[in-house]
């Protein structure tokens, strides 16, 4: 009788199972997880599993990473083999501390930030679950030892681990085989390129069948061998595509490169919308090459209209996420005022940040912003400006025109070093050949007598150079020389010409200075309404005369159009930037009214 009184205690726990199973499958997640639940506490391993896969995926149970990884280490131990692949799949990622325990239910500690990976752990369990012939764990134990700790690592065995899941049909099989045949063709030698070569095929081949299986990680690489013609044909139409159905399974890389090939039309049509939407999804993510380039986009407008604001908040994500490019432009927003408040300290410490992380280009604005306020650099600690110094001093030395540059307005702030201005005139004019930074300063040197005698129409050649290189400080500076007739000729039509150019590049003053020259009393033809349309420019960019002047336009009517509540408007926002002249137009408007 106990034979018969066991077998049927089996046979029900077996219908309890099922039955819980049919209950969920009907729609009745809470009451078939409860038989599943009581089947569980039985001890029966497939049970414990559904409870514990239950839990994971919030069905009919709260959703509880405790006790879900608690009940699939009970079906784990009991030899469950799946549950032991899903085991080993979560403590690779990370657990929280309290799963470790098997008392009771605690689910107060399960913020992201309280999981701890514990690869030993990941690899036992997923070598149970391999050696019981799962290709996925066969694939999951194969990445362990390939990427896993280094106490871990066995990358010829993960080959062979790979090489069987794929051989099953796991497309993770054939996605770590791949990067297998990547990695082994970066190894190869210059001189053994054929050898590399075939690496790079047989990745490319392993690649295919897993993104041809949906793997997004596999698209996107197969894309990059693609877009290269690396182990394959070029083809970057193909690549582009690829780069897409990554992008839509979520892989964030493949984002960031299918929104840059969509604004700029490589391999597929041009749709700068869609671009910036597949850009901000992968910066969103963190990708702050993504992130970077939406500050770029919004910078300087093109398909998308301008947007400093939007640009700053970009280039700000970027800094954070440590793009040395992203930084320093955040530091010439600062400088300009563009989206940010005008902050020259911020800016330096934005170059700062920037030269740490590698971008020689921050190191040269830095001292020109050094140059144009000593007292930055005052602001500095002393070991700063020594380290400083003597970077540059050494690369400079070396031959580097930058570091010369740079190392120039070193000595002349006494940055870190003795201050010398000859020496300073001396290396700023090495550097000038190769530096257009270098050009424009030496020029101020020449006109303001510093390390040299003054020489007003050597300095305004010098600046002159800069401006024609580009340089949109420069192009402002030689149209105000121009202006005024300092070292060389009166021409104001010359003046007009270096500050629109300087505009278009989006210098802020430059904009309010050629409205100023349009708007009359100068020796080129007025031209109010081309006048309004720069002091918009300069106004819409914080620029606080520019909204004066806006203001008195649209109250005057001066460009043919009145606005009064739009000069309003702008002559309350320069009248909050402290410009006496908007506080009493307005004061007149109300005595008016």
């Amino acid at each position: 009788m106990r034979v018969f009184s066991a077998l049927g205690a089996r046979l029900s726990l077996r219908g309890r199972l099922a039955h819980g199973v049919r209950l969920i499958e009907a729609g009745d997640a809470v009451g078939g997880v409860a038989q599943l639940g009581m089947v569980a506490e039985a001890g029966v391993a497939e049970a414990q599993f559904r409870v514990g896969r239950a839990y994971l995926e919030g069905t009919g149970v709260p959703r509880s990473l405790v006790e879900g990884a608690r009940w699939m280490r009970r079906a784990a131990e009991a030899g469950w083999v799946e549950a032991r692949l899903v085991l080993g799949t979560l403590y690779l990622f990370g657990l929280p501390r309290e799963a470790a325990s098997d008392h009771g239910v605690r689910l107060a500690a399960e913020a992201p930030g309280d999981r701890v990976p514990d690869p030993d752990e990941a690899a036992h369990w997923a070598h149970l679950a391999a050696e019981a012939g799962s290709p996925d764990a066969q694939a999951l134990y194969g990445y362990i030892l390939a990427d896993g700790p280094v106490g871990l690592r066995d990358r010829a065995a993960a080959e062979g681990w790979f090489a069987r899941a794929a051989a099953a049909g796991c497309a993770q099989g054939h996605l770590g085989l791949g990067l297998t045949w990547m990695r082994a063709a970066l190894r190869h030698s210059p001189e053994a390129a054929s050898s590399g070569e075939a690496d790079r095929a047989r990745a490319a081949d392993a690649l295919r069948v897993a993104a041809e299986a949906g793997l997004g990680s596999a698209q996107f690489l197969l894309g990059a061998l693609t877009e290269q013609g690396s182990g394959v044909a070029r083809d970057v139409a193909a690549a582009t595509a690829l780069y897409a159905s990554a992008a839509r399974a979520g892989v964030r890389a493949a984002q960031a490169r299918y929104g840059l090939a969509l604004l700029e039309g490589r391999g597929c049509a041009r749709d700068a919308v869609q671009g910036e939407s597949w850009l901000r999804r992968a910066a969103l993510a963190g990708d702050r090459e993504a992130a970077s380039l939406l500050g770029d986009l919004y910078a300087r407008g093109g398909d998308l209209p301008p947007n400093d604001v939007e640009a700053a908040s970009w280039y700000r994500r970027a800094a954070a996420l440590g793009h040395a490019a992203a930084c320093r432009a955040l530091g010439l927003l600062h400088l300009a005022g563009g989206g940010l408040p005008r902050d020259a300290a911020e800016a330096a410490r934005c170059f700062r940040q920037a030269m740490a992380l590698g971008d020689a280009r921050a190191g040269a604005d830095l001292c020109n912003l050094l140059l144009a306020d000593p007292t930055l650099g005052a602001a500095m600690s002393d070991d700063d400006r020594r380290d400083l110094g003597r970077s540059f001093a050494r690369a400079a030395q070396e031959g580097d025109a930058v570091a010369a540059f740079n190392f120039s307005i070193c000595l002349a702030q006494g940055l870190g070093m003795e201050r010398d201005e000859n020496a300073a005139a001396s290396w700023m004019k090495r550097a000038a050949d190769g530096v257009v930074n270098a050009r424009y300063w030496y020029g101020r040197m020449l006109l303001e007598g510093r390390g040299h005698a003054p020489d007003p129409v050597a300095g305004r050649v010098w600046i002159a150079r800069a401006a024609e290189a580009g340089m949109a400080e420069a192009q402002v500076a030689l149209a105000q020389l121009l202006l005024i007739g300092h070292g060389g000729a009166r021409d104001h039509a010359g003046a007009a010409d270096w500050y629109r150019r300087a505009a278009e590049q989006g210098q802020v003053d430059a904009m309010f200075s050629l409205g100023a020259l349009l708007g009359g009393g100068h020796d080129i033809p007025m031209d109010r309404v081309q006048a309004q349309h720069w002091f918009r420019m300069a106004a819409e960019r914080g620029n606080a005369l520019g909204q004066l002047m806006l203001g008195r336009y649209l109250l005057r009517g001066l460009a043919g159009t009145m606005d009064g509540a739009q000069a309003r408007h702008w002559l309350d926002r320069a009248r909050a930037q402290g410009v006496a002249d908007a506080a009493a137009e307005l004061a007149r408007m109300d005595g008016a009214g």
